[in-house]
């Protein structure tokens, strides 16, 4: 115990110490969904398909009940850090944690930085941060991907429209330009399909579904 109760004050103003938080929320977004999915299908999705271990690739070489599972698993990531931190009491931190999350799980450090696309963490962050527009996205997201058979092209205009949504729905530019980072990422980490579209080599949500009949 501190001997004032003034430098005790004037202490706790200066170390805000839910920003500890921060750190743990990375290491959750490492947790590799998708391989331990695979591992019970006897599949490793970071060698078949795209070889990105998230819902999307795990769909199209697992089936359907895989991809289900990749996909709540990633967005509990997401979502679990961004509630931690309201639950302490601060958004700016929920915010913080949820980012540290979809950076853990684009670049893990126990997989040599070799992660997902972020996809599904940043939608459940969003989830909790800003419920109805989520699930506005969630629908653009369905809607684009069914109108071009590519979870990629869905991905990218969901990503491009989150900071929008942020804005729209009166949040900070504090938080809108964190939203805006994020888009940033995931949108980078697109980069391989942004290329394979312009060379309309971009591989269809369907194609190669564990459980098709082979090529």
């Amino acid at each position: 115990m501190w001997g004032s109760g003034g430098r005790t004050a004037a202490y706790a103003g200066t170390v805000d110490l839910r920003w500890a938080l921060v750190l743990p929320s990375y290491l959750l977004g490492t947790f590799p969904t998708a391989i331990l999915v695979g591992r019970r299908t006897g599949q490793d999705p970071t060698r078949e398909g795209s070889g990105n271990p998230g819902a999307s690739n795990a769909y199209r070489t697992m089936g359907a009940r895989a991809g289900a599972l990749v996909l709540l698993g990633d967005l509990c990531k997401g979502a679990a850090t961004a509630g931690i931190g309201l639950a302490a009491g601060s958004r700016a931190v929920a915010v913080a944690c949820g980012l540290a999350a979809v950076a853990g799980h684009v670049l893990p450090v126990t997989r040599r930085l070799r992660g997902g696309k972020g996809v599904a963490t940043a939608a459940g962050m969003t989830l909790v941060l800003l419920p109805i527009p989520a699930v506005v996205l969630a629908a653009l997201w369905a809607a684009v991907a069914k109108a071009t058979g590519t979870a990629s092209v869905a991905s990218i205009t969901v990503a491009v429209g989150l900071p929008l949504a942020a804005l729209a729905s009166g949040r900070p530019v504090g938080e809108v330009v964190a939203f805006a980072a994020c888009a940033t990422f995931v949108v980078a980490r697109h980069r391989e399909n942004i290329a394979r579209l312009r060379r309309g080599e971009e591989r269809p949500l369907e194609s190669d579904r564990a459980g098709d009949s082979p090529r």
